[in-house]
């Protein structure tokens, strides 16, 4: 039978992403037949893995969640975070979140048991769309619309171009190609202007619908499917550039 990669093995687990099972490997933390394993390795579909003492079986079930995250709760798994979104939701396998959404926004966040398919979907050669509806604390005019299509200077950078219309006197959308922390309070700051609500509603082809906070789906097959040929089929997601989702 093929040797899988361990972090492979690992992802397919359910238990994480690729690159945060190198780093629990590199920690010392994965065990492979009951010794300390090592960075590249592979290993049959027989051996027995474990990662903090749990054991991995290298094939779980595959879950791909649309989650309404409410305000307050924090985009990540680690349990030590009260608030945390995987408890939040409580699902019964175990999933994590893709990317991020601020503690301070709401709106969707895909959560996901496919260790695999989280490199992909962070990767920022892709120029994946987010979509996001943002009400600010002063009149939104002609040039601060400009000016958030054409790029705003932030975090030593420039940001790139993003389509923006408005949709009432101190309410516009957004669709961002990229996932700076923070980056639409950032950039709306930089312009003088403060964020009041911010909630995304779409990610690529995946919208909010009329979700409301706190509620989860799991994907449709059509959803699914078309996610999967966005992202592309088999390869090592490995290296590239990466963004957050985050906002």
């Amino acid at each position: 039978m093929a040797l899988r990669r361990l972090n492979k093995f690992i992802a397919d687990s359910g238990y994480c992403s690729r690159r945060d099972a190198d780093q629990l490997i590199a920690e010392g933390k994965v065990l492979v037949d009951g010794r300390v394993a090592v960075l590249g390795e592979r290993v049959d579909p027989g051996a027995r893995v474990t990662v903090n003492g749990q054991v991995m079986d290298g094939a779980g079930e595959k879950v791909y969640l649309a989650v309404y995250k409410p305000r307050g709760i924090v985009s990540t798994a680690e349990p030590r975070e009260p608030n945390n979104i995987v408890a939040y939701i409580n699902y019964p396998l175990r999933v994590y979140p893709i990317g991020r959404l601020d503690k301070d926004s709401e709106g969707l966040i895909l959560l996901t048991s496919d260790g695999d398919i989280v490199n992909r979907i962070l990767r920022a050669s892709g120029r994946h769309e987010k979509e996001y509806e943002v009400t600010v604390d002063k009149p939104v005019t002609r040039q601060f619309l400009q000016s958030m299509r054409e790029g705003v200077p932030i975090l030593d950078r420039v940001t790139l171009p993003a389509q923006v219309r408005k949709t009432g006197d101190r309410s516009f959308r957004i669709i961002l190609v990229q996932g700076l922390n923070r980056q639409i309070r950032r950039m709306c700051e930089a312009l003088g202007y403060r964020v009041t609500f911010l909630r995304r509603v779409r990610i690529m082809h995946i919208t909010l619908g009329d979700m409301r906070p706190g509620h989860w789906r799991a994907l449709t097959d059509t959803e699914l499917r078309a996610l999967l040929d966005t992202l592309g089929q088999g390869g090592d997601t490995a290296g590239g550039a990466q963004e957050d989702l985050e906002q």
